[in-house]
């Protein structure tokens, strides 16, 4: 039974033992729609739900996936072969994200507090634990809701490569690979830039706040 199952697949999906790449070099030199097609498939859901959690609209989610793939087609002779069709396509969509966050300022995305990380610094923990820290300090008086906005308020005012590092990591959710690979740099490279914004807003807490401890 598990043969035959196995038969209608592959007849059902000839492209299924393609890499990403493969399909993309026949849509580019061969023209082959099936082939792209088939690239569209099976990075639907992933993309679009990367698109969604980014922009926090699933209208705005849909206008980016669409406009990724037509530039994907416009864009398919800048392809560099050595590179990773994924980490090509996802750099697409996040910079089409970005321009669609700018021109509806709106639907702009709050850090999720309550991501969990670990191996970013010396502790394992959410972003709210990891700057503000775990113990009950009742004398910055801000309930959760303020903290969630002081600490976005103060990721804006990170450097371009910190607050993107955050973004995909705490924002969007993706694992510290997925990140890397939208990014094109190394693992390593994520982490050491995350923990350099934690540290970064972690100092900036103690400054604010710190004093009114002391002085409490």
């Amino acid at each position: 039974m598990s043969k035959a199952l196995s038969a209608i697949e592959s007849v059902e999906s000839p492209y299924q033992e393609w890499t990403n790449e493969d399909l993309f070099m026949a849509y580019r030199y061969e023209k082959d729609t099936e082939a792209f097609n088939e690239l569209v498939k099976r990075h639907e859901r992933p993309l679009f739900s990367y698109l969604r959690r980014r922009l926090a609209d699933a209208g705005l989610a849909e206008d980016v996936f669409q406009e990724t793939f037509i530039n994907i087609i416009r864009k398919a002779d800048q392809f560099q072969d050595d590179k990773k069709f994924s980490s090509w396509m996802y750099t697409i969509a996040t910079n089409l994200a970005t321009d669609c966050q700018r021109k509806n300022k709106h639907h702009k995305k709050n850090a999720s507090l309550d991501v969990r990380r670990s191996g970013v610094t010396e502790g394992d923990g959410t972003l709210k634990d990891l700057i503000i820290g775990t113990e009950p300090d009742g004398y910055h008086h801000l309930n959760e809701a303020e903290q969630r906005a002081w600490v976005n308020a103060q990721i804006e005012e990170l450097s371009d490569s910190l607050r993107e590092a955050i973004s995909l990591v705490y924002f969007q959710g993706l694992k510290y690979r997925e990140a890397a690979d939208i990014l094109d740099i190394p693992v390593g490279t994520v982490k050491s830039r995350l923990h350099a914004a934690i540290l970064e807003l972690r100092e900036k807490w103690e400054i604010q706040f710190g004093l009114l401890k002391g002085a409490a």
